[in-house]
């Protein structure tokens, strides 16, 4: 099994991040990455269903892309969130959690920490500690960009 703990700085308030994190209209493509929301949840997300593209190495033969099934669970606005996940094309298990810190002055640390299990354990052998390692960095560049420009596109739109 893989972990992964990493935290990012942002000019957002918590309040701010939770919307951008859940905000369920169209949203921006970036690239191969997508989230498509399948079912909202409650009120406050409980419950919601995402199909996510992302990045993958291309020696897994899917073209560098991989597809993953989450559901979201232990929703505390506008604190924190846990999803769980299925993946593929190396079809494995991911658990993460997503915590927002009011930092103060307008800036929020958004805390991430994700397990990942290949089911296969000779494809766990030979490539679940590089694919992780591969789509980790990769969410950590992708999300933070993502992330600035969301906050930035919202604020104009609010005007």
């Amino acid at each position: 099994m893989q972990e992964h703990t990493h935290h990012l700085d942002v000019d957002g308030t918590p309040e701010e991040v939770w919307t951008l994190f859940w905000y369920r209209g169209p949203r921006a493509q970036s690239g191969p990455v997508t989230i498509e929301i399948l079912h909202p949840g409650d009120e406050v997300g409980e419950g919601l269903v995402r199909h996510c593209t992302f990045r993958v190495p291309r020696y897994l033969c899917s073209g560098g892309i991989a597809q993953s099934w989450e559901l979201l669970t232990e929703v505390k606005r506008p604190e924190s969130w846990t999803y769980e996940a299925i993946g593929k094309p190396l079809w494995s298990k991911a658990e993460g959690h997503t915590r927002l810190e009011d930092l103060g002055d307008g800036r929020t640390r958004i805390h991430f920490h994700e397990t990942y299990h290949a089911f296969n354990p000779v494809l766990r052998a030979l490539f679940e500690r590089r694919v992780h390692r591969f789509i980790s960095r990769d969410n950590q560049r992708i999300m933070g960009d993502a992330i600035d420009a969301g906050l930035k596109a919202m604020r104009k739109h609010r005007g």
